[in-house]
């Protein structure tokens, strides 16, 4: 039976192309191009990272799951979910809108 992991998941460095994570003894870097859900949250939220299991990260305050196998080779998972935009809830049909 493995025993309790002691160490924590850390974000160690924000700049405006991504972030750094650190995990046991290894760093990842996010790319906001590749996980651009991660694009418009604060230093505060990127910080408040979990790690519950091996493979598993964990965003409380973005709602925000992520494999660490995803950030080791983004290119085995190339289907990323679509941040809506004003734009593209118009371009979908939404209604526009408008001053009164």
């Amino acid at each position: 039976m493995p025993g309790k992991r002691t160490s924590q998941a850390e974000v160690t460095h924000v700049s405006q192309h991504g972030f750094w994570l650190l995990i046991a003894d290894e760093e990842l870097f996010l790319p906001f191009a590749g996980f651009p859900w991660f694009r418009g949250a604060s230093i505060e939220q990127l910080c408040q990272v979990e790690w519950p299991t091996e493979n598993h990260l964990f965003w409380p305050a973005l709602d925000i799951d992520l494999s660490v196998e995803s950030i080791r080779n983004p290119s085995a998972f190339p289907l990323i979910a679509a941040i809506p935009t004003p734009d593209t809830a118009v371009k979908r049909g939404a209604p526009k809108a408008t001053r009164s």
